[in-house]
């Protein structure tokens, strides 16, 4: 029995992949046999389907573990692709003979615990690296180019018979699985042989790398010996969209390449690739409004070909055109080269599967989500801003919530573009990667729908979490992606919790996310009831055992609580909740002045009730004067300032305004000792640095003329500078219309 049809290839080389179909034209074999993985046998047909459009992948994984996978990815210009497709085309048979997903994934438990001290005793060697590297070359990308992209005819022979002798001086090349996989191949090819007769009749498409192997006669038994004993899971496959930019990544049929975009033009150009390759660049920089005509195209054609000829290549590659590009049409810069690179070397095309792949019931419904409120997933991210009144925009929120509970990070939350801080607003960004697949595979175990899932999962996540403030945040999620199952469990989760948690920080730190939950209700039309009652109480506990909780803290327990104290202030500010709010300043006024509360903490609390109205300016400075009293040890006045006048509350305005309040600052520092000046200097940089620039240069201006010596400083009213006895009515009206059309009342 002769040898079969063995073409060898580079996965995704557009070269091998034209060399491929002349092969098949002129041979027309009855079976054509891929390196694959063979339970995507039944898979096959669904490439000729109108929906299929690659980049695709054959995704496997593991049944009962769906996060131990593996992909195989095919591109448009990839030989495997081109052969499957000549197949269908000409009724020819395909058959997948690489070792089976249901092994290869198994063993990779195996190889776990050893594979690092593997790796450490072998030298993994990259073929088409040191066939570069021999033929001179540095970089093995333009290499391949040379010998194969930018020449006709087939390089099966050559390529086989350099395999050969690099499989004869580094025999698996640290690849030490290939021997089991090459074992299964030859196996694979001889029952075809069987079946199909021999010579052309079976055609193998694989890596270049396995051709020595696959020629080489070994017995059936050895090969089966190989074979027996290896371990095996149950495991699903399908077909999932892929992406140019993931062809980059050496996984499954990734050779690395650094360019799918240009091998994609490489192989659907007719003719003149270079003219067409840097006609598609003109249109890009034209896109982006740079001014580039046809005399700069026709320059760049002649300057790549030029520096071709000069480097002793036989067409202009990559790097030619890439310098053509810099110097003509980007003038020198190296900053449009990377929108270029991007966009065209790289690429961001995603593929299409059928909807009559195989697929788990979870994506089923994901896919009719998003094609019922036209979410299309695409490769190249996109920003999102959604109006939460409008019933398909809160739907579309809702499923993003819904997903980013399930680990699915199809979106991430952004900033609105339009600077929008209502919270009937979200912005998200938009990204399609492969990898969700699999992240929706592991969701399947919850649920056969979104909704389904998501409430299955929150469920559990309530009953399993380990802090308060975990079951709080879930809560907060429940409403955002509008799980009302789901909440009675949580709510039931998280009241029993705050009872049984006697930790301040804990209860302080899950209040927030509790009220922002109310907020979002309101919005979403969610009955919060439930929410608001336990928000309340929880409030309750925070405020009476807040004050024994800020005594003798250090510096960096300090610094914690206050941020706790801020987020309670923030909390409490928007219940509607009179009687709370005056619990709340109650409790501000305890901390303010209890001598055993951290300074930052007693500083902090001093300003927000000077914020609400609740301290009058000269109490305000009584305060001050005792925190700076040269009784006061340094680094604890220090820390007081800190807290009234840091952490982005506008403290440097208020010193700018109220030069009593500067005066004494200023007072304290100056009559600090050198040594304890030394110790306190980081805090205060701290402190100030965070100020605008322009708040910075008026309290440098007060400071050197002097705190309180001002003209306009006030004569006894009891008023900062700047400010009159009596209102100026005329002054005052002409704000009004102003105020009117922000408030949108009209200016009328």
């Amino acid at each position: 029995m002769t040898g079969p049809l063995l073409l060898g290839v580079r996965h995704h080389g557009p070269g091998s992949a034209r060399a491929v179909r002349r092969a098949l034209d002129e041979t027309g074999p009855a079976a054509v046999l891929i390196e694959g993985p063979p339970e995507a046998d039944a898979l096959v047909p669904l490439a000729a389907e109108p929906d299929m459009r690659p980049p695709v992948a054959l995704l496997a994984h593991v049944v009962d573990e769906p996060g131990k996978s593996a992909f195989w990815p095919f591109a448009e210009f990839s030989p495997e692709w081109v052969a499957i497709r000549w197949a269908l085309d000409h009724g020819a048979q395909v058959r997948f003979i690489d070792l089976p997903a249901a092994h290869s994934l198994a063993l990779r438990d195996e190889d776990a615990p050893d594979q690092e001290a593997r790796e450490e005793d072998s030298v993994r060697v990259d073929p088409l690296g040191v066939l570069a590297e021999t033929a001179g070359y540095d970089d093995a990308e333009r290499w391949w180019e040379d010998v194969v992209e930018h020449r006709e005819g087939d390089a099966f022979a050559a390529l086989g018979e350099a395999m050969g002798a690099l499989r004869e001086s580094y025999g698996d090349g640290g690849h030490s699985r290939d021997l089991v996989r090459e074992a299964h191949m030859r196996l694979r090819i001889r029952a075809a042989q069987r079946e199909f007769g021999s010579g052309d009749e079976v055609a193998v498409v694989c890596g270049a790398w396995h051709v020595p192997a696959l020629r080489r006669k070994t017995p059936v038994a050895a090969d089966r010996a190989l074979l027996k004993g290896l371990p095996k899971a149950k495991v699903d496959m399908t077909w999932v969209p892929w992406t140019h930019r993931r062809l980059a990544r050496a996984s499954g049929y990734g050779a690395g390449i650094e360019s799918p975009g240009w091998y994609g033009h490489l192989f659907g150009a007719p003719d003149r690739p270079v003219e067409r390759w840097l006609t598609k660049v003109a249109g890009l920089l034209r896109a982006e409004d740079r001014i580039v005509s046809s005399a700069h195209v026709i320059e760049a054609v002649r300057l790549a070909e030029t520096l071709a000829v000069m480097r002793g290549r036989p067409l202009a590659g990559l790097t030619e055109t890439i310098d053509a590009v810099r110097a003509v049409l980007c003038e020198g810069s190296d900053v449009p080269l990377a929108l270029i690179h991007d966009r065209l070397v790289v690429g961001d095309d995603l593929g299409e599967v059928p909807q009559s792949a195989p697929a788990v019931p979870l994506q089923r419904d994901l896919a009719k989500q998003q094609r019922s409120l036209r979410l299309k997933p695409a490769a190249l991210e996109k920003e999102l801003d959604l109006d939460l009144r409008g019933d398909t925009d809160a739907a579309r929120s809702r499923l993003l919530h819904r997903l980013r509970l399930l680990g699915i990070a199809w979106g991430e939350p952004a900033r609105s573009a339009r600077g929008s801080t209502g919270t009937f607003r979200e912005s998200w960004r938009l990204r399609w990667e492969p990898e969700l697949s699999v992240r929706v595979a592991e969701a399947g175990v919850w649920g056969t729908t979104v909704l389904a899932a998501a409430t299955a999962k929150a469920e559990t996540d309530a009953v399993g979490a380990s802090a308060l403030a975990d079951v709080t945040a879930l809560a907060e999620q429940c409403l955002l992606a509008g799980l009302a199952d789901a909440l009675p469990t949580v709510m039931r989760v998280l009241a029993d919790r705050a009872a049984l948690d006697a930790d301040v920080g804990h209860l302080a730190q899950a209040l927030p996310a509790l009220v922002r939950a109310l907020r979002y209700g309101d919005v979403r039309g969610t009955d919060t009831a439930a929410l608001a009652g336990v928000a309340a109480g929880l409030a309750e506990r925070v405020f009476v055992g807040l004050p024994p909780a800020c005594a003798g803290l250090d510096a960096d327990a300090a610094a914690e609580m206050r941020g706790h104290v801020d987020g309670v202030h923030g909390a409490v500010a928007l219940l509607e909740d009179a009687g709370l709010r005056d619990r709340w300043r109650a409790v501000l006024r305890t901390l303010a002045v209890r001598d055993s509360v951290a300074g930052v903490i007693r500083g902090r609390c001093a300003r927000m009730l000077l914020d609400e109205g609740e301290l009058t300016d000269d109490d305000t400075a009584r305060l001050m004067s005792l925190a700076l009293s040269p009784g006061t040890p340094p680094a604890e006045a220090a820390a007081w300032i800190e807290g009234f006048v840091g952490g982005g509350s506008g403290g440097g305005l208020l010193l700018v305004h109220d030069e009593r309040l500067l005066a004494l600052v200023d007072g304290w520092l100056t009559g600090v000792s050198d040594d304890a000046f030394t110790d306190v200097l980081p805090l205060l940089r701290r402190t100030f640095s965070a100020y605008e620039s322009g708040v910075r240069r008026s309290l440098g201006e007060l400071v050197r003329r002097g705190p309180g010596s001002s003209a306009s400083a006030p004569t006894g009213t009891g008023l900062p500078p700047g400010f009159a006895d009596d209102l100026d009515q005329t002054r005052a009206d002409a704000v009004l219309p102003v105020v009117r059309m922000l408030l949108g009342a009209g200016a009328g």
